[in-house]
Order: C-alpha cells, then sequence, then structure tokens
C-alpha cells in the first residue's frame, strides 16, 4: 500500500471496500517517518484599497480580485464563463467550472454608489446567465434566462449595467442549478458610503461549497445528494489559507453558501454577533446575540464580527461531522480486522493523519506546529490571532512571496 500520504488521501476512493484496521494502523503508522516538502503555494497580493476612508479591503484567502477598469465614471469588468482546472488539495485535481480561471470566481469588490458595467463571456459548451444574489437591480439586468433575458449562448457575451444602491454581502452565480453544482459562483461585496460602526480593522470573505467526485473521477457529479468534498473558497483542509489577525484587533467573517447543505459555522476561542446577511446590513443592537456557531444557510450569507482578544490558532469550521474529512466514501459491509482494537464494535472510525506538506509553503502557516494538520480536513480554516510582531513578521513573509 502506498505510503506516500497524498497518494492516499487523493486515491482513498480506490480503496473503499478493503479498508481494514490493519490498514487503518498502517496509515497511523506511516507519520514516524520524516515530513515531506511543502507543496508549493500561489500568494496572491494584497487587495487594493477602498476608496472610502475608515472601510477596509475585504481579503477572500484562495481567490483573486476581478480587476476593472473606468469608462468615465463607470467601473467596467468583464467576468468569463469558462471550465476551470483545479485543485482542492495538492494532487486532487478537479474538473469544474467557473469564472476567468478560478472556483469560485474572483470577487466583485465596489462601493455603494458606483455604477457597474459587467461583461459577461460564455465560455462555456452550453447556455448560461449569471445572477447577481441580493441585489436590487432593474428586472432586465438580473440574469434569469427566459425571464428577464434570454440565455447567453456559447461564444456569446451580454452586458449588464446598474448603480448600486445598497452595500453588503452579495454574490454572483450561474442560473442554471447543475452549473451552480460544477462551481460557478463568487463574491459581489458593496461597501457602504461610511463604515458600519464598530468600524473593524480586518475583513475576510469565505465561500461555502459541496461537491461530490467519484472514484477515479475529476469531474463532479452534479446530480448527488451527498458529498465527499467540501471547500472553503475552493480549498479543503488543510490547503485552505488561515486568516491571520493582531490581537485586539476587530473582526468581520463574511460567509456565503452554494452548496446543497446548511453549514453550522463554529468559530473556537471567540465569542461573535451576526452582523449582516445576503439583504445587507442588520439594523438595530447587532450585540444582542452573542454566539460562536452559525447556520449558513444554502443561497444565505452571514457576517460575523468581534473583538480578537484571546491569541491562538482557532478553528472556523463546519460542525456536520461528515463535512470535517476529506474523500468520505460508504463502507460496503461491516467494519472488521485486526489491530488494537478489533474486540470493540465499531472500530476504526477515525485516524490520526498529520499532512502539514498539503497545506503548503505559504506564509501564513508561519509558526504552526509539527502535525497542525492532523485535525483539519474539509470545511475547516484557522483564524490565527497573534501579537503584532508576529503579524509584522508574517506581513514581510507575504510582501517577499509575493514579489518572487
Amino acid at each position: 500500500m502506498d505510503r506516500n500520504r497524498r497518494s492516499f488521501l487523493t486515491g482513498l476512493a480506490t480503496l473503499a471496500g478493503a479498508v481494514t484496521a490493519n490498514r487503518a494502523a498502517a496509515q497511523q503508522a506511516q507519520h514516524v517517518h520524516p515530513p515531506a516538502a511543502p507543496a508549493k503555494s500561489v500568494v496572491l497580493p494584497d487587495p487594493a484599497p477602498t476608496g472610502v476612508a475608515g472601510v477596509v479591503p475585504v481579503v477572500t484567502p484562495d481567490t483573486p480580485r476581478l480587476p476593472f477598469v473606468r469608462d468615465g465614471n463607470i467601473k467596467v469588468f468583464t467576468l468569463r464563463a469558462e471550465p476551470v482546472k483545479t485543485e482542492f488539495l495538492p494532487g486532487r485535481v478537479v474538473d469544474a467550472w467557473g469564472f476567468n480561471g478560478s472556483v469560485p470566481g474572483p470577487t466583485i469588490e465596489v462601493n455603494e454608489g458606483d455604477r457597474v458595467r459587467i461583461i459577461v463571456e460564455n465560455h462555456l459548451p452550453e447556455a448560461f446567465a449569471p445572477h447577481w444574489h441580493g441585489l436590487e437591480v432593474p428586472i432586465g439586468q438580473d440574469g434569469v434566462p427566459g425571464l428577464s433575458q434570454p440565455p447567453i449562448p456559447p461564444h456569446g457575451s451580454h452586458t449588464y449595467e446598474f448603480t448600486l444602491k445598497q452595500n453588503g454581502t452579495f454574490f454572483y452565480h450561474s442560473h442554471m442549478p447543475m452549473q451552480e453544482m460544477m462551481g460557478m459562483i463568487g463574491f459581489f461585496i458593496v461597501h457602504p458610503k461610511t463604515p458600519h460602526l464598530p468600524r473593524v480593522d480586518r475583513d475576510f470573505g469565505i465561500i461555502l461549497q459541496g461537491w461530490d467526485i467519484k472514484p477515479h473521477n475529476t469531474v463532479p457529479n452534479t446530480l448527488a445528494m451527498e458529498f465527499n468534498w467540501l471547500t472553503f473558497n475552493g480549498k479543503a483542509g488543510p490547503a485552505t489559507t488561515p486568516m491571520i489577525v493582531k490581537r485586539g484587533e476587530r473582526v468581520r467573517i463574511r460567509m456565503v453558501n452554494l452548496s446543497m447543505d446548511h453549514h453550522p459555522i463554529h468559530l473556537h476561542g471567540n465569542t461573535f454577533y451576526v452582523t449582516g446577511t445576503e439583504g445587507g446590513r442588520i439594523t438595530g443592537d447587532v450585540g444582542r446575540e452573542p454566539g460562536n456557531t452559525v447556520i449558513v444557510g444554502v443561497a444565505q450569507s452571514r457576517d460575523v464580527e468581534f473583538v480578537a482578544h484571546n491569541p491562538g490558532d482557532w478553528m472556523l469550521h463546519c460542525h456536520l461531522p461528515h463535512h470535517m474529512m476529506n474523500q468520505m466514501v460508504s463502507m460496503v459491509g461491516p467494519m472488521h480486522g485486526g489491530g488494537p482494537g478489533a474486540a470493540v464494535p465499531g472500530y476504526p472510525q477515525d485516524m490520526w493523519m498529520p499532512m502539514d506538506e498539503l497545506a503548503g509553503d505559504k506564509p501564513e502557516l508561519h509558526g504552526l506546529p509539527r502535525d497542525w494538520s492532523g485535525a483539519m480536513m474539509g470545511m475547516m480554516t484557522l483564524v490565527r490571532v497573534v501579537e503584532p510582531d508576529v503579524f509584522d513578521h508574517i506581513t514581510k513573509l507575504r510582501a517577499e512571496a509575493v514579489a518572487r
């Protein structure tokens, strides 16, 4: 049996019917060997300033920005729907559909009052149209094929233009349901004209998606009702990039869910308040209901805010048990075999499998202990609350990585 951890993970589905306790023990035993070299990571540059005093840009880890050009006072974006070959983890290649070479698509970040023109090109082999989820636009700009416009044919394009009269966490996605399950979604973030109070120091965005990838296949099964890969911004733990904040800063995390499941997202070590939905900012006393778990329903967005007073490397994850692992497969027949727990009904259940090398060599991992990834799979990432000197050092490492 291949003892390489990456091969184990990416090929696990092919072994589903033959898993035994002896093999589980062998997988655990392999980690006494020296760790493999980390995969090379792509480090994205920091986002540009928002242009609004007191409003910080949103960092969407592992997901790029969609650039724009100006035509007078109009911000002009080009959004290209196309097949995208991506990786949930290094070596786990997936043939998805996305936008501009990215799954999820690149983040559109604009300001309340902006007029935008979005030129949408269809590089898919079938018809498609994008919907601007949560935005109050004229009916002709809503992107519903057959109702507000004809579908965009392959090799065709359509231009949308509207003025943004709201602010909040919105998103764009294909309005063809199976195309949604192929990965076709992206953030559409609209900043307010003046910052909401209390003002945040760090702002992050995460898109939640679920996938069914059959054995010996790279194409998502869009008809599935059960899912074996769960991702934050197109990556599964431990390949998700941690969010880095200074101790004492106020933090906002925006979450959007376009999957077939509702997700109870839990943050360790901190108490937050829900401050926004896909309809915009919650009015009134946003601090009346403290929590550390929020359900992000299908087609919903939820903004949470907290003061990062508690230093540590804190997990942020879906708390559905099957969403905290990768490449879930059904077992045929009872689980049995040798090993130390052979006499215990139900054995084996979980395996301790650190895979630090799958997280890559990104600067945001600086200072994490060896084997930190053993508990990081599926829909999981980290919020790292660090002291200012550690934050500054990671910032320097990021700048050096971007410059290379």
